[in-house]
């Protein structure tokens, strides 16, 4: 166990997956108290029972991140749940990839209700609590294509991205002597995020996805800026494969 990780509670959305689950059990194994929130609760379920099996505490939540009151309800379940709230992970994203000639604006309504808003809901249900107890921890899933704009194909999802970055580095100007605001902007990883994308650029986007990293090496990065001490901020952490250019 870790001294910064043991006994926090820690939310992590899209929690069933990829980044989200590989978060939860290497946390879970650090001594953390994990809560993980996603649409498919029999996912989530198998996740929390690798961890049961491990010896770690975990509870799963379904929850859709696209509804704002739903968000609310989870974060307040979980304070119920666990008697406090510690680090909201907000890692659910999607990354449908497509030329904007194509004007599929369904997909960049998705990704901004998902990505950003997702991401904006999360923080409006656990700040206040945050400020109240005068400390906490918000991490926020970005992206290297939150760095550089991902085009062709991507403009849309940079553009999701970049204002993720852009708000993480805002919120931690506003409340940083009481909450710690992370950045964590991954490259091609290993998980089902690849899978959002269809039509004429999914074979494109499988193809790059294959010098993809494991998701536990992003889990290990985060678990990095949740375990320093209270008067540490980590607040950007870009990682990629090493094959990786862009």
């Amino acid at each position: 166990m870790t001294k910064g990780i043991e006994g926090k509670v820690v939310l992590i959305t899209g929690g069933s997956t990829g980044i989200g689950a590989e978060t939860a059990r290497l946390l879970a194994e650090r001594g953390a108290k994990v809560a993980i929130a996603a649409r498919r609760k029999d996912r989530l379920d198998e996740v929390v029972a690798d961890i049961a099996a491990i010896g770690g505490t975990a509870r799963s939540y379904a929850l859709d991140v696209t509804d704002k009151s739903a968000v609310q309800s989870v974060v307040a379940a979980i304070i119920a749940d666990f008697g406090r709230l510690d680090v909201l992970i907000n890692n659910a994203g999607l990354m449908p990839i497509r030329p904007m000639a194509e004007v599929n604006t369904d997909e960049w309504d998705q990704m901004i209700d998902v990505n950003l808003k997702g991401t904006l809901y999360g923080i409006a249900a656990a700040l206040p609590g945050f400020l109240e107890q005068g400390s906490g921890h918000i991490i926020n899933l970005s992206s290297v294509a939150g760095i550089k704009v991902f085009a062709p194909g991507g403009t849309v999802y940079s553009g999701t991205k970049f204002a993720v970055s852009a708000i993480s580095e805002g919120l931690r100007h506003e409340v940083g002597e009481k909450v710690r605001v992370t950045s964590i902007e991954p490259g091609a990883v290993e998980s089902d995020l690849k899978f959002t994308t269809s039509g004429t650029a999914a074979e494109t986007v499988l193809d790059f996805y294959k010098q993809a990293i494991p998701a536990a090496s992003v889990a290990r990065a985060i678990a990095f800026a949740v375990e320093q001490p209270d008067d540490v901020d980590v607040n950007a952490i870009v990682i990629r494969p090493t094959a990786q250019q862009f």
